[in-house]
């Protein structure tokens, strides 16, 4: 099961809305919820009630939902923002609607430039302004939808995307905010030094043969390990490094029963895979390769989304379940067990980030909500962000919009991506 297939594995019928502004403050128990705002199957209706994730019949509404494939899980949304001394507003600033209109598979920023991959085509936005500065392409076009952007950055920069005919394309940024392609992964000449010899050949299908360098399927997942190293992880259920120097491959591993939908990698090297397979994979580098050292076996369905937090002490995962997942080091052997569920979506968990030390969540019911981790592990959803027509499928935040954390709170500006082929643009701000 790859991907692609979570709507008709991982559907349900409730879904909510809350204002495009919303101060969160900690509701009046007198208060009753309407109940639209439960069943209701549009994005339109609009509320002066504060989030309603804190309402207690709207999480115990929703996280039955989650109960029923984990029930042997806690839930740790034990918080409200009042415990927390916090107030968070979010408000709407602007959509963007690359031409032509297409899935918006994934979202990237890098150097106040937003890369949004929706079809083959990737738009870029100043942002600041939201101004169209450039859209590009394979010129194959049986190079088929790009599934993933990752950066290298310094003097020798490039951009390297992934597409759906299993290869990775590599982009420099010109001085006139164009972007030019300087070479495809695996390189015309790493193909033809290793295609003379027999052992570079691996089964990949009865009665076909691929070089060990070859993605096989599409490359679902991009990540810099450090500015030498890159690694790759495809529907084909390999995990491979690459050298940023020369653009070779240096290792392949066969990582999961299933096709891989998710990587993230912490500040230390670790490499974390996600699977349709249900398992989460953790990879550190030896002297000469990397090696497998845990396998985390929790979620009940494919997952989707993988986060870590700034330290890379706590993993986030989403899977179709409907829950994100908490992961955290043991202290013995610095493994991660899991402690808890985060739960509120009606539907799959599509993509996850963390920012600062919030962490974002989009969903296929059509929102994003926001947490945050307090005291003993436990967290609180400060809120929902709602108008999406279709399915959130990916999340990025803008590092230099972030104001740095002072008595006067923090400012994010998110940007989120629908099925649709809209990008909403929001502005966070915590006090």
């Amino acid at each position: 099961m790859k991907f692609r297939s979570f709507l008709s594995t991982c559907s349900a019928t409730i879904c909510t809305a809350t204002d495009d502004t919303t101060t969160v403050n900690h509701p009046n128990k007198s208060q009753q919820p309407t109940p639209n705002r439960f069943f209701s199957d549009t994005s339109s209706i609009i509320s002066d009630t504060t989030s309603p994730s804190f309402d207690t019949s709207y999480n115990s509404l929703h996280s039955n939902l989650s109960l029923q494939t984990l029930p042997s899980i806690p839930s740790l949304q034990k918080l409200s923002p009042e415990s927390l001394h916090l107030t968070v507003s979010h408000r709407y600033l602007t959509s963007l609607t690359p031409s032509p209109t297409a899935h918006i598979n994934f979202l990237a920023v890098n150097n106040n430039l937003l890369y949004s991959a929706s079809g083959n085509l990737i738009h870029v936005f100043d942002t600041t302004s939201f101004t169209l500065l450039d859209t590009f392409s394979v010129h194959d076009p049986a190079s088929g939808t790009v599934k993933s952007i990752t950066f290298r950055n310094g003097p020798k920069g490039n951009i390297f995307t992934s597409h759906q005919d299993s290869k990775i394309r590599v982009w420099k940024l010109t001085e006139n905010k164009r972007h030019k392609q300087t070479g495809t992964l695996p390189t015309l000449e790493d193909r033809l030094l290793r295609s003379f010899f027999k052992e570079n050949y691996v089964n990949v299908r009865r009665h076909r043969r691929r070089l060990w360098i070859e993605h096989h399927d599409a490359v679902s997942g991009l990540a810099m390990i450090n500015n030498q190293l890159m690694c790759s992880v495809s529907w084909d259920k390999c995990l491979k490094i690459w050298k940023t120097s020369n653009l070779r491959c240096v290792e392949s591993i066969k990582a999961h029963d299933d096709a891989i939908n998710a990587v993230v990698v912490a500040n230390d090297g670790t490499i974390y895979t996600g699977s349709a397979d249900r398992r989460i994979k953790v990879w550190g580098k030896t002297e000469s390769k990397h090696v497998l050292i845990a396998t985390l076996e929790k979620h009940k369905s494919a997952v989707n989304a993988l986060a870590l937090n700034d330290d890379g002490s706590v993993l986030f995962s989403g899977a179709c379940d409907r829950s994100i997942l908490v992961w955290e080091k043991e202290d013995s052997a610095g493994y991660m067990a899991v402690t808890g569920a985060l739960r509120g979506h009606s539907k799959a968990i599509l993509c996850l980030i963390n920012v600062c030390d919030l962490l974002f969540s989009g969903s296929a019911d059509r929102t994003v909500r926001i947490w945050q981790r307090g005291a003993v592990g436990k967290f609180c959803c400060l809120g929902v962000l709602d108008g999406h027509k279709q399915p959130v499928r990916s999340l990025v935040a803008d590092p230099d919009s972030e104001v740095v954390e002072s008595k006067c709170g923090s400012r994010i500006k998110v940007f989120s991506g629908s099925f649709q082929g809209e990008i909403k643009v929001w502005k966070v701000e915590r006090f």
